[in-house]
């Protein structure tokens, strides 16, 4: 199967672009650069009363990379709101060599076993770039964005990229802001800063763009403090909803 180089790749999100089908079935791929671009401020998460109770009830089983390919295709089947996708074979095929890789992630919600919706995206540095999301089960992929703000807060990510905005990203604390902003808050997190658009520090490199190695985030901070609180027992599965909700309330 081709696939895109994970280099290749990772360069590209690094300038801002980012792969894309025209259609599920299309062979080839392009690359895109919105003029406008969607983020998520990490510390903007909109926890809504009702968000919050489902979270904390646990109405889904959420767990993180434990079926990333079956996620990836998931997000790629057709839908009666979404007939088709921009995920082709090559889009599949270059995400799971980068899940192999370490810079992809998936978020998972189940539900009597069955996989019900949830997210993948791919990380570089304290970057998150969310790919896709769906939801098969009402409310579905709202509880697993909610659980992976809550982890990039925990292993501290700087920024979290949602590509283009929706209603439905919106209604969650997404914002939309110019490209040029947005590279400037990119180039700053990979350069070491905040997510502010601060000037670039040292690992700046050529046309500005920040040279790796990036210091990286960490996945599973969120299961280690998981673990600490609640025992080991615990550690395996996906942290309970209560430390989610605390995570994502708790702005300072």
């Amino acid at each position: 199967m081709e696939t895109i180089d994970p280099a290749l790749l990772l360069s590209a999100y690094a300038q801002g672009l980012f792969p894309m089908a025209d259609a599920a079935d299309d062979p080839s791929v392009h690359w895109v650069e919105p003029r406008l671009r969607a983020i998520l401020p990490l510390d903007g998460f909109h926890l809504s009363r009702s968000l919050k109770k489902i979270i904390v009830g646990e109405r889904f089983h959420v767990t993180t990379d434990r079926a990333f390919a079956d996620m990836v295709a998931l997000c790629a089947e057709p839908a009666d709101d979404r007939p088709t996708t921009w995920i082709n074979p090559v889009i599949k095929a270059s995400y799971d060599r980068l899940f192999r890789l370490g810079h992809a992630h998936s978020v998972e919600c189940w539900q009597r076993g069955e996989l019900v919706g949830g997210l993948y995206g791919v990380t570089l540095g304290r970057a998150f770039f969310g790919e896709s999301m769906v939801s098969r089960a009402r409310d579905a992929s709202k509880v697993a964005l909610a659980h992976l703000v809550a982890r990039l807060r925990a292993g501290g990510w700087r920024l979290l990229d949602c590509q283009f905005i929706t209603p439905h990203l919106a209604s969650l604390g997404a914002i939309e802001i110019p490209q040029r902003d947005y590279l400037a808050r990119l180039y700053s997190v990979l350069s070491g800063g905040g997510a502010d658009g601060a000037a670039l520090g040292a690992g700046a490199g050529v046309s500005g763009v920040p040279s790796p190695p990036f210091v990286a985030g960490d996945w599973g901070a969120l299961d280690a403090l998981s673990a600490a609180a609640l025992g080991a027992e615990r550690a395996t599965g996906s942290p309970p909803g209560y430390v989610i909700a605390q995570l994502l309330t708790n702005t300072s």
